[in-house]
């Protein structure tokens, strides 16, 4: 029995470690699938947003501070832009 709650906390600390990496994963992909004129009509720059979450893979809290605010913060409004709304100035 006690293998079996040793498998159960190995899978528990793995899943936790791997959260940042998830999102991290999920801010990038997500950075790259916008095009680049919803990107512009933001007033958001693509490239720095990818260098910026591929610079958070280096570190585990910065990587899912970066990544978090991209997906809270600039991912609306690049989401919005490519709808055809256009951020107020």
């Amino acid at each position: 029995m006690a293998d079996v709650g040793r498998l159960f906390w190995t899978i528990f600390v793995t899943a936790l470690f791997c959260v940042p990496l998830a999102v991290s994963v999920w801010a990038l992909l997500d950075c790259v699938r916008h095009p680049q004129w919803a990107w512009a009509l933001s007033g958001r720059r693509q490239v720095v947003w990818l260098v910026a979450i591929l610079f958070g893979f280096i570190s585990v809290l910065g990587g899912l501070a970066i990544s978090g605010w991209y997906l809270l913060k600039v991912r609306p409004v690049v989401a919005a832009a490519e709808r055809g709304v256009l951020p107020e100035a």
